[in-house]
């Protein structure tokens, strides 16, 4: 692993559930599912660019789009988009086998870390895990913790921005709810990096946009995909496929569906704007639990196969890691959470979201954010993998010390000791120390963290003139 700045680039071997011959398989099924079913656009910028690209459009606007036009649009995309701090450093190349860890968004409950409360989420929760998030050093990113549901909806999106743009410098991956939000929001991420042209140079954030399905491109997804590639900005395209209900109960089919719906976006990215930055998602292959019709976050057949498909294509990649189906920080949340962070890490899924989920993305917690970050640290030193040589070896020591002696006093152990992983969460006591401390559980611990991080954390604030130009665009939004 080398550190570079603040993100890391794993060396250790990178795992891979499919064969090249399977994932060009999975390519060539998209093609024809674009050429053959195509898809609905529900909006006349994007029919435009599909006629003038030769695109036949049949029932008004149902487009079957050439394999030649998406092979086009694969070769001229950017094979990497950088995303910046608040201060315009370039933290986050999604490039590679770097990786980068982020929470998850606009959850409708969050879990009262005070109380033990499952309730609606506020504007104070957003401003309170965003803090928290600011201080966890394996935290790279930031979403909206949850909806702020004390406000006004249809503007409620512009003050989640500002609350987190007011309390952490780390990059932000946003959503809003209407069109007319996304211009809003993008106006704030220009006031605070300096003007329109540095926000695209060096931009502080992107948009995640949801698709209503791989087929069916609704009008306000489309709109944003248009603004979005036209101002060159990054964004993802994501169609949420529930295997068994809007796509193939096989993982196969729906991978295919899934990925030709995100070509179709892709292309329409790079039509209306050649290099336009488009990150490809690999979180949408979801499995429909059959015996409750509940969307599963934690299933194993979720994992790891679009990502796969991103790294043949060659594009940055957007993953999900660190959520459960659990409904609070429990034995089920940490062992979801672990197997979907290392699984995802392995195969180098470039941006992961959703760490901290739990309830299938219905509930979030900042409890189980700050056992993640301990998770996250975790993967990271197994990721890192070990050197052999002359000084790990240690051959003349072992000689030295020969079968009667111990290491515990050698120059060579104080040296080295430290490069092993000392966790903070986790506990390694024994167990009369443990009783001593209060029996606590990693939970309680948890929670003592956020409180900690609460009370002596204070982020970086904005200038104040870039304050009050966030301000104003959110009051505007009031009308």
């Amino acid at each position: 692993m080398i550190l570079q700045s603040n993100y890391s680039e794993f060396k250790s071997p990178q795992f891979r559930m499919m064969s090249p011959d399977q994932v060009e398989r999975l390519h060539f099924a998209s093609l024809e599912i674009l050429d053959r079913t195509g898809v609905c656009l529900y909006e006349e910028e994007s029919l435009e660019l599909m006629r003038k690209a030769g695109v036949h459009i049949s029932e008004g606007n149902r487009v079957r789009i050439p394999p030649g036009l998406v092979e086009w649009a694969l070769s001229i995309a950017p094979k990497r988009v950088v995303l910046c701090d608040r201060d315009g450093k370039r933290v986050m190349p999604l490039e590679r086998n770097n990786v980068f860890f982020g929470t998850g968004s606009d959850c409708p409950y969050v879990l009262d870390h005070r109380t033990g409360e499952r309730r609606m989420g506020t504007l104070k929760d957003i401003e309170e895990a965003t803090r928290v998030c600011d201080a966890l050093p394996n935290i790279d990113f930031l979403m909206s913790f949850c909806i702020a549901s004390d406000l006004e909806q249809a503007t409620a999106d512009r003050y989640q921005m500002r609350a987190m743009l007011m309390n952490s410098t780390k990059p932000i991956l946003f959503v809003t709810t209407e069109f007319e939000g996304c211009i809003d929001v993008v106006k704030m991420c220009e006031a605070v990096a300096g003007g329109e042209e540095e926000f695209r140079r060096n931009p502080l954030g992107a948009l995640y946009i949801n698709v209503t399905s791989p087929l069916r491109h609704n009008k306000e997804a489309l709109q944003k995909l248009m603004f979005m590639a036209g101002k060159g900005l990054p964004t993802t395209y994501t169609h949420v496929v529930l295997r068994g209900m809007n796509g193939p109960v096989t993982a196969a089919g729906a991978i295919a569906l899934s990925n030709a719906g995100e070509l179709a976006g892709l292309v329409l990215a790079q039509l209306k704007r050649e290099g336009a930055p488009v990150i490809l998602t690999g979180g949408v292959n979801d499995m429909a639990d059959m015996r409750s019709m509940a969307d599963v976050y934690g299933a194993p057949e979720n994992r790891v196969l679009l990502v796969e498909l991103a790294h043949y294509y060659g594009l940055p990649i957007f993953g999900l890691a660190g959520a459960s189906d659990a409904k609070i920080p429990d034995e089920q949340a940490a062992a979801e959470a672990a197997f979907s962070l290392i699984l995802e890490a392995m195969s180098g899924a470039q941006m992961m979201h959703d760490v901290g989920y739990l309830e299938g993305g219905r509930c979030n917690s900042l409890e189980q954010v700050v056992i993640c970050d301990e998770l996250i640290n975790y993967v990271k030193r197994f990721m890192t993998g070990f050197e052999v040589n002359e000084e790990t070896l240690a051959l003349d020591l072992i000689d030295q010390v020969g079968p009667h002696g111990d290491f515990l006093a050698s120059k060579h152990t104080r040296a080295n000791y430290k490069k092993d992983w000392y966790p903070r969460l986790i506990d390694r006591s024994n167990y009369d120390n443990w009783k001593a401390a209060g029996s606590k559980t990693l939970r309680q611990r948890a929670c003592e963290r956020v409180e900690e991080i609460l009370a002596t954390h204070e982020p970086k604030p904005l200038p104040p003139d870039v304050q009050r130009a966030v301000d104003a665009i959110a009051e505007g939004a009031q009308g």
